[in-house]
């Protein structure tokens, strides 16, 4: 049993243990010392470019100790929220994404949209596509997996889906319902029964979807500069206002194991 006061840790991927197939610096090593201190791990992620098997395995691949249920994503969270409500949705998402969706049913007409991060989805075609169908009906939902303005990626920093998000809401009129990070209903979701959230922490690489999201809901929030978050673009009058800011996922573990706040 952990005698720290923290006794879970919600940890971020893309930007926080990992850059596309490269860990960041010290991360593997900094995950097992966490474990070996006791704190129980939980990833949260808004990944929604590749399933959740496809990314167990690109973890694992690149030297991660961790189990498939321990990755709790958004994908997963907007299958579950267009299984309850009952969706037959046009897919603005990858291939790879579509497998952990519920399938298209033919025979019931398409009402509403999903939309995760599909580079080659986002062309004028299938965007107009989705257009239509938010136009022309009364009662169509816009679901946005998450909506993410831009995310770090080997080659830079990459746009990510939230501007076509707000591209189709105005020019729908619709609006739409977001289901990951940093919506408190993912957040809460992610806990395990028994858990209070004051005994949590959330480690990642964006100050709002990541570490403000989860510290509207009683956490803590430490942010790493391993991602998107650029400490150049900031102040010190104007630095994100989360409980700690951090060179690299690694650092932060340390933070915890010494018994820090």
């Amino acid at each position: 049993m952990s005698h720290l006061s923290v006794k879970l840790a919600l940890i971020d991927l893309s930007g926080t243990l990992h850059v596309d197939d490269q860990p960041t610096e010290g991360a593997v090593d900094a995950l097992k010392k966490l474990r070996e201190h006791g704190v129980k791990v939980k990833f949260v992620t808004n990944t929604t470019k590749e399933s959740v098997g496809s990314l167990f395995a690109r973890l694992r691949k690149i030297g991660f100790e961790l189990e498939r249920e321990e990755i709790y994503g958004s994908l997963a969270a907007a299958a579950e929220y267009v299984r309850k409500n009952n969706l037959n949705p046009y897919y603005l998402l990858t291939d790879d994404a579509r497998t952990d969706m519920p399938p298209n049913d033919p025979n019931r007409p398409t009402n509403s949209v999903v939309v995760g991060l599909a580079p080659e989805r986002f062309s004028y075609d299938h965007l107009n596509e989705a257009f239509r169908i938010l136009h022309q009906k009364s009662d169509v939902q816009l679901v946005a997996i998450h909506e993410g303005r831009y995310y770090k990626a080997k080659n830079g920093i990459a746009l990510g889906p939230g501007c076509f998000v707000k591209g189709l809401e105005y020019s729908s009129g619709v609006s739409a319902v977001c289901i990951g990070k940093p919506n408190e209903y993912f957040f809460r979701s992610a806990l395990p029964e028994g858990v209070a959230v004051e005994e949590c922490v959330m480690i990642g690489d964006d100050p709002n979807d990541d570490c403000l999201g989860a510290m509207r809901i009683g956490m803590k929030g430490y942010l790493v500069e391993t991602g998107k978050y650029q400490p150049e673009l900031y102040t010190e009058e104007n630095r994100p206002a989360v409980t700690g800011i951090f060179a690299t996922f690694g650092d932060v573990v340390q933070h915890i194991i010494s018994g820090g706040q």
